[in-house]
């Protein structure tokens, strides 16, 4: 084939943004708008779930899910999503990335419809159902990861590859938003038709028994935007770089992509000979020296990234009720306890989720993926350490707004940095018939980061004195000790960052070495 580039892929690199970009982005993109929803929804509910199955007679706060039920409901979806990552990564690299993609959307469908429905009447089943359903949603989401990001960068030019795939990623801000403001209608509309005392005036009366329809509609809600991408999902073409590099199609890819670009493409002649000389495995000497260190960076990076970024939601609940976001649960009713948790995540996410996101959509084309990945994690270590090392007089009320200002600073630069970032490269330096897996195995790293983050640090961040800790938990180091790791965490992404190679403004083929290997032939 020689050093020059397959005429089809090279169509692609030099194209200017056209309409299917944007139609790429959105079909993708609509994919993690529901992935965020559904993973993100679910803290939404977890009070009133509390509230409705586990309630105490007598007791002096309303009823609350269990530790260990608590840490079920909110991480069996996790290990689904870990586990999806890596099976459809693979899956993708195997029989293309079109087929794999409808059925992690119809998988998301029925697991969202299913989770709403969860069985029976009492907290035992109820909880099992849930979670049984929750684990396969996760499935689902997982194989939306490798998929959209490889399906993305296959489809973009080179100029703007990068703000490509990170829109589709910034869905997620937008998901995790839809998730907020239809929680906040759903409890608004219950609350005005049955409305109830609050917890301290009538404990059992403040939970009216059409609250157990709320969770159930928030939960099954994501199963609408994933219905409706299933249909143009399905008419999408494959990618012209699987079909030309690994199914070696170079007809097909050259038709389908001149529908897509109205635009004339002449396939290249077969030469078979050459398509049987080369190709190493993924497990293979070949692969590791290539790119064994890529996928360390890709890997190590996205794990820490994650240990901080699903630590946030330790202290979510102490800084919404410190800065009277949402007032103490006995003062309130089952159904204003959602709409406060709901206004709370709408306002987080506003002012510093989705603006991270799309402040890496702006630049990471002009700057590039590894300098905007080490000034993320760069501040997001300054703004830790800023928040434990003074951490007593952050703990003072009239200073808590100073706290909520670099909290969300913290996540404003995980957002416009490695959050993104990690999603980002490992769609672009590996080669096509690994690609896919490779981003799988990323993003499960990632999704281990996430369940240490979430769970390790629940515990870790409890008070070092057992009287002081949450019902059922141990003792801890404390929210300052965890703080200060959590800073560590992040030099540590600093550092691995320098694994991975810069991949802004050259072609896939460029990146990956696709295409020296095409010349040693």
């Amino acid at each position: 084939m020689g050093k020059e580039q397959v005429q089809v892929l090279n169509a692609l690199d030099v194209a200017k943004t056209q309409w299917y970009h944007f139609t790429a982005i959105i079909i993708a993109g609509m994919g993690f708008f529901t992935d965020a929803y559904d993973l993100f929804c679910i803290s939404l509910v977890t009070k009133l779930l509390g509230r409705i199955y586990y309630h105490v007679d007598g007791a002096a706060k309303p009823g609350s899910l269990p530790p260990n039920v608590s840490a079920a409901v909110n991480g069996v979806a996790f290990v689904g999503t870990l586990s999806g990552q890596l099976f459809f990564g693979w899956l993708g690299d195997k029989m293309g990335r079109k087929k794999v993609y409808g059925m992690t959307l119809a998988l998301m469908v029925i697991a969202s419809i299913a989770s709403g429905l969860s069985f029976g009447h009492d907290a035992k089943t109820v909880m099992t159902t849930l979670c049984f359903f929750r684990f396969w949603l996760g499935f689902g989401i997982g194989g939306d990861y490798p998929l959209s990001a490889t399906i993305m960068s296959e489809y973009s030019n080179k100029k703007t590859r990068g703000a490509f795939i990170a829109a589709v990623f910034a869905m997620q801000g937008f998901g995790i938003l839809a998730g907020g403001v239809f929680a906040i209608i759903i409890a608004s509309v219950f609350k005005s038709k049955f409305d109830s005392p609050p917890y301290e005036v009538d404990p059992l009366g403040s939970t009216v028994p059409q609250a157990d329809y709320v969770w159930r509609i928030i939960l099954m809600f994501g199963a609408i935007p994933a219905a409706m991408t299933y249909y143009s999902r399905s008419k999408m073409p494959e990618t012209a770089r699987y079909t030309a590099l690994v199914a070696k199609n170079m007809e097909k890819a050259a038709a389908d992509m001149s529908k897509v670009m109205n635009m004339e493409i002449q396939a290249e002649p077969k030469k078979e000979e050459e398509a049987q000389a080369k190709s190493y495995g993924l497990f293979s000497k070949e692969f590791m020296s290539r790119h064994g260190l890529h996928l360390l960076g890709t890997t190590s990076t996205w794990f820490l990234l994650d240990i901080a970024f699903y630590s946030q939601n330790l202290f979510q609940k102490d800084i919404f009720s410190a800065i009277g976001w949402i007032p103490p649960a006995k003062t309130m009713n089952a159904l204003e306890e959602v709409f406060f948790i709901a206004r709370a995540q709408t306002l987080i996410a506003l002012c510093s989720t989705v603006p991270g996101y799309w402040f890496t959509v702006a630049f990471i084309d002009r700057i590039g993926r590894f300098a905007i990945q080490l000034m993320g994690f760069f501040f997001m270590t300054i703004f830790m350490f800023a928040l434990a090392i003074p951490y007593d007089h952050w703990t003072l009320r009239e200073n808590r707004i100073g706290f909520v200002v670099i909290y969300s600073l913290t996540f404003f630069f995980a957002n416009f940095g490695p959050n993104a970032t990690t999603f980002v490269v490992p769609a672009e330096i590996f080669p096509a018939r690994f690609r896919s897996t490779c981003h799988g195995i990323s993003s499960a790293s990632g999704k281990l980061g996430a369940m240490v983050g979430a769970f390790g640090f629940l515990y870790l961040a409890q008070n070092q004195d057992p009287s002081k800790a949450d019902a059922g938990y141990p003792a801890g180091i404390g929210v300052r000790n965890s703080l200060l790791v959590l800073g560590v965490i992040n030099i540590l992404g600093f550092m691995f960052t320098f694994l991975v190679p810069e991949a802004k403004g050259r072609s896939l083929e460029e990146i990956s070495g696709e295409q020296e290997e095409e010349t040693k032939v």
